[in-house]
């Protein structure tokens, strides 16, 4: 077990004494590391050298921030099949998985803004006027346990980029990574103070972090719930924020699509992570002559799927993160049946097969459900699929754009041009037409309840500037 029971403060690891938090295993449930419990005391500690760091680390030079990334960037390569390991045992994404997306997309993104820093214009003309780009300031950092590195990368790689200085509380489910890359930083160019990370609960650190009068921006990822929260707070203080929230993506199979190709596309990527993602397609909506079709399809595409061990090689689909969201997703599962929906497969039993103690789900799908249900408005964040029937083109959009939030969806359709005038009509930040690929350089964010801002390339960079322009 890791006794992981220390924060990292201005360039030190700083010893906790107190309460700390089991950190558990996804896959049998054992506990494997305890982290800090940490009190407001340590957060503004943490903040106070941020803030203290703030003032050099915003006049350096772009060399030098591109320096400290080149080095970040090395060891995330180094140590990536540790980081792989780390976060399948914690989050429970099957290894081959893990090493390609939990270990390798914090690399790449690191990569694209080594590739994009050199010719980025921190300052241009406008008129008579120099238009400058200046970092906001100390930002804090919430991220959450289901891409536990990933998420942070996205956030202190461009902050840093910026010439801001950053504090982050990473999940108490899933923490190890960050402290594997607190050790990383440790050992780059970055002053003592540019990084820091305090573990505990949101309730307490969370929330000094937040309403802390030096952090100047706040940039969160997780539940809509506790965005709403988190804007509330910042909102005294005229804080920036960036809030990358829920989703409840539609996949809109139109009636000339490959249906073979986009229910399996569709479950591919609902089932990902085993539904711990925010951008999962989690319903299915297809002509309601072909509804039952694509629910036989669902069923066999789940069926090659079956959860496992998430250390072995074979294994596709992995455990949830933790024993509540298991059992949250059961709730789910069950509601679904009291709503009336078809069970076409999976159910709210244990899956045979997996360790008992592990926090396993059987992947399920359910047909003839109800736009307006609970299970297709609300996010599950587990391996549940809702095939919903619509009659023409109009009542599938409708549908698509029904509920609050709009972070993703898909559309397919054997004419390219039809899927992306649909597509244009998604309120949602981002569409893949017909299986088109992730692009890590694209805009990322979300429409109404999912989110403000946008993370990657350009766009991620500029969350992290105040613009000032100089009349001359």
């Amino acid at each position: 077990m890791n006794d992981l029971s220390k924060n990292y403060i201005n360039g030190e690891w700083v010893a906790w004494s107190g309460e700390t938090i089991d950190v558990h295993e996804s896959g049998t449930g054992e506990v494997i590391a305890r982290v800090p419990a940490s009190g407001r005391e340590e957060m503004e500690r943490a903040v106070a050298a941020a803030d203290a760091a703030f003032e050099s680390w915003s006049e350096s030079t772009l060399e030098q921030r591109i320096k400290v990334l080149e080095q970040l960037h090395a060891g995330l390569k180094e140590r990536a099949p540790e980081i792989a390991e780390t976060v399948c045992r914690e989050v429970g994404m099957p290894i081959k998985l893990a090493t390609a997306i939990q270990a390798g997309m914090p690399a790449t993104v690191t990569k694209t803004y080594l590739k994009m820093l050199p010719d980025f214009p921190f300052t241009e003309q406008s008129g008579n006027s120099e238009v400058q780009y200046a970092p906001v300031g100390v930002v804090g950092c919430i991220t959450p346990w289901n891409y536990p590195l990933h998420q942070v990368i996205l956030k202190i790689v461009p902050a840093i980029a910026a010439g801001c200085t950053v504090v982050l509380k990473p999940s108490e489910i899933a923490p190890q990574s960050a402290y594997i890359l607190a050790d990383i930083l440790d050992g780059t160019d970055l002053p003592k103070g540019g990084f820091n990370l305090v573990c505990g609960h949101g309730h307490t650190v969370g929330d000094t972090l937040i309403k802390h009068p030096d952090v100047r921006m706040v940039s969160f990822t997780g539940s809509t719930r506790t965005g709403h929260l988190i804007a509330h707070a910042a909102a005294d203080d005229f804080k920036r924020i960036a809030l990358e929230m829920g989703g409840k993506s539609a996949s809109v199979v139109l009636p000339d699509a490959d249906l073979a190709a986009a229910v399996k596309g569709t479950v591919n990527n609902c089932l990902l992570n085993s539904g711990q993602t925010c951008t999962a397609l989690t319903r299915l909506l297809v002509p309601a002559d072909k509804h039952d079709e694509a629910c036989e399809l669902a069923a066999a595409a789940v069926a090659k799927m079956p959860p496992g061990n998430p250390l072995e090689e074979t294994t596709r689909l992995g455990p949830l993160a933790s024993g509540q969201q298991r059992d949250r997703v059961i709730d789910y599962i069950k509601l679904g049946i009291e709503e009336g929906a078809t069970l076409v497969t999976g159910g709210p039993e244990a899956p045979e097969g997996c360790n008992p103690g592990g926090f396993f789900v059987r992947p399920t799908v359910f047909g003839n459900v109800k736009p307006d249900s609970r299970i297709a408005q609300e996010e599950i964040f587990g391996p549940v699929l809702c095939v919903i029937p619509y009659t023409d083109e109009a009542e599938a959009i409708r549908i698509a754009n029904g509920t609050p939030y709009g972070l993703s969806g898909a559309v397919w359709s054997a004419d390219g041009d039809r899927a992306k005038r649909v597509a244009g009509k998604l309120r949602t930040g981002q569409v893949f037409v017909n299986g088109g690929a992730f692009n890590p350089v694209a805009p990322f964010g979300g429409f109404g309840h999912s989110g403000i801002g946008r993370e990657f390339g350009k766009w991620g960079l500029e969350e992290f500037l105040e613009v000032r322009s100089l009349q001359l």
